[in-house]
């Protein structure tokens, strides 16, 4: 018989045998290194359970979001514990806690698993607490972009309405100035008037705003220009020989630029008119001044005519 032979008549002589004894082996390995204790380093989320919406106290401090746990157990337990599975939990619900110390009755593990924390990192945590207040706050809006060629924004943007509420630590909500909300974009716009919803910025976490959004009203004009026409004499229209005090005044007129441009002054002309048949008087009237698509101011507006 040949070696190999006789090493295949070895390896199949009591097969079943064989096949029970290392079922056996591999029961025995796993009990005894399963007993063993093994240690491990995980880490772990941290919840915490915070005051309730309506109360007056609000968390300033920013909590870890995880902690590293040491624990200890069998080798098998260890084995299967996952970071996933285990977690912490505080009750914070009171509102008043300044120190929290970690201990075990926080840590919540699958069920059946047995294992124990050593050690907590951090060991402890302080909390800072403050009083939640409400408080009104101006929306500031901002414009961008260029409207059509000849118009301009023509004042502030409006909005509505005009003040949100910020509910949140006193420490923030106090020295909160305003609210800033999206800019409104006026490219292309012309002549009218321009409401659009925009949405407020994001503010801290810990801070809420209601509304989170308010109409804006933008209104867009045509372009205008001033320009002074000092010293213009005064005519009066009715009685050619009349005379006025002051007999010049100053003209400043506020029209579309393109007119504006080619105005000269001896084309405004400020007038009184008198309509009196007394062969002499006085009489105080206001100065006209009469100039297509523009507005006129007057100074002095109005002068004493004698006749």
């Amino acid at each position: 018989m040949s070696l190999r032979e006789r090493l295949v008549d070895l390896l199949i002589e009591n097969w079943n045998l064989k096949l029970v004894s290392f079922a056996f082996a591999i029961v025995l390995y796993s009990m005894v290194h399963g007993g063993k204790d093994a240690k491990r380093s995980i880490i772990v989320e941290l919840e915490a359970l915070l005051p309730p919406e309506g109360s007056n106290r609000v968390l300033v401090t920013s909590l870890p979001k995880t902690v590293r746990l040491e624990v200890k157990g069998t080798n098998q337990a260890i084995d299967e514990l996952r970071s996933g599975a285990v977690a912490m939990q505080l009750d914070l619900t009171s509102g008043r806690d300044a120190h929290v110390v970690f201990d075990t009755k926080m840590v919540k593990g699958p069920q059946g698993l047995q294992f124990e924390v050593e050690q907590f990192d951090p060991p402890s945590i302080d909390l800072a607490w403050e009083e939640r207040i409400k408080r009104d706050v101006p929306v500031q809006v901002s414009v961008v972009g260029t409207p059509a060629a000849g118009f301009v924004v023509k004042g502030s943007p409006m909005s509505d309405p005009p003040k949100v509420s910020v509910t949140g630590p006193m420490g923030e909500v106090a020295v909160l100035q305003k609210v800033r909300a999206e800019s409104f974009d006026v490219t292309g716009l012309s002549d009218g008037q321009y409401p659009r919803q925009l949405a407020l910025e994001r503010l801290p976490a810990s801070l809420k705003v209601e509304p989170r959004n308010v109409i804006v009203t933008t209104e867009i004009t045509r372009e205008i220009a001033e320009r002074p026409f000092t010293k213009l004499a005064v005519v009066v229209v009715g009685l050619p020989k009349a005379k006025t005090l002051p007999a010049e005044v100053d003209v400043r007129l506020t029209c579309p630029p393109e007119i504006l441009r080619g105005l000269r002054p001896e084309q405004i002309v400020p007038r009184v008119e008198i309509t009196s048949k007394e062969t002499s008087g006085s009489e105080s009237h206001p100065v006209l001044v009469g100039v297509e698509r523009c507005e006129a101011h007057v100074v002095p507006p109005s002068v004493v005519v004698r006749w």
